[in-house]
């Protein structure tokens, strides 16, 4: 089971293992917890992954009682329970709310993180919190893919924290993000085409519905390459969302989101205006 919308990448991970894949809906507090608890009773499946915080795309964040209760039903209907926590270092408002792992008494959350994402997207660094069993099983598959881990990436990115370096670099990171999700939130609110967007407190992107009858690839093919953005069917299991897609703000200073958007709006107008037949050919990145 994953969240769905979904990260393409973590989707196709499992498509290409021949794993069957249930889609969770996700809202706007993440996922629906009573939803989840029908689709335990049906579909038995053998591993869940989320991410509690700023999930990608949506960058909704799931409360500390849906965690709690998460943990429960997991652990009653004996699932493997995967947390994606590689965003949780980027948060710009509110407080904190405790990982799974450390919420779960039985240490039996499996938890991934990265340094990618608070440091530097080219230095591919992370970890893995798990059981004896469970790191002992994907040691051996690591071992199959690559060998072992890249040393030298391991040692800058020490000596990088060691010198403080690190901890200044997040706190310019979150001022930057801070301004960057604000510049996103406040232009967005000026398209009358939108009909709806999230409003995260961090992460690197939020997720934008246009109002009925608009088509997000049509929209993207109206902007005439002057802006970027992926389509809601880039992240789909077994919805579409065609009238979605997914705006990253975090590589982008404010004036360039502002003008991005303003684009957007433009586009979205013309494509209102044009003919309402769909387009289905896909725009497809992963990043």
């Amino acid at each position: 089971m994953v969240e769905e919308p979904v990260y393409p990448g973590l989707r196709e991970v499992f498509h290409r293992a021949g794993a069957r894949l249930i889609g969770l809906l996700v809202g706007e507090i993440g996922l629906d917890i009573e939803s989840l608890e029908l689709a335990l009773r049906r579909e038995r499946p053998r591993l869940i992954l989320v991410t509690p915080d700023f999930q990608n795309p949506t960058g909704a964040t799931l409360p500390l009682q849906s965690r709690i209760d998460l943990i429960a039903l997991t652990q009653q209907h004996n699932v493997a329970l995967a947390e994606i926590a590689i965003y949780r270092g980027l948060r710009y408002h509110g407080d904190d709310l405790p990982s799974l792992r450390s919420l779960d008494e039985s240490r039996s959350v499996i938890h991934i993180g990265s340094f990618s994402k608070i440091a530097f997207p080219g230095l591919r660094v992370g970890w893995v919190c798990a059981t004896r069993e469970h790191i002992e099983r994907l040691t051996e598959a690591k071992q199959w893919s690559d060998l072992h881990t890249d040393h030298l990436s391991q040692y800058i990115l020490h000596e990088f924290a060691r010198s403080g370096g690190l901890a200044e670099h997040r706190r310019q990171m979150l001022e930057t993000g801070r301004q960057r999700l604000s510049a996103t939130l406040s232009a967005l609110e000026t398209i009358p085409e939108i009909a709806h967007f999230t409003r995260p407190q961090g992460g690197m992107s939020l997720w934008v519905t246009l109002r009925q009858g608009l088509d997000a690839e049509r929209v993207l093919d109206a902007t005439g390459g002057r802006v970027s953005f992926l389509p809601g069917s880039a992240f789909a299991v077994s919805r579409r969302y065609p009238s979605s897609f997914r705006l990253s703000f975090a590589g982008l200073r404010p004036a360039a989101i502002r003008k991005g958007i303003e684009i957007i709006g433009e586009a979205a107008r013309r494509a209102a205006a044009s003919t309402p037949e769909r387009y289905t050919s896909p725009h497809m990145a992963i990043v």
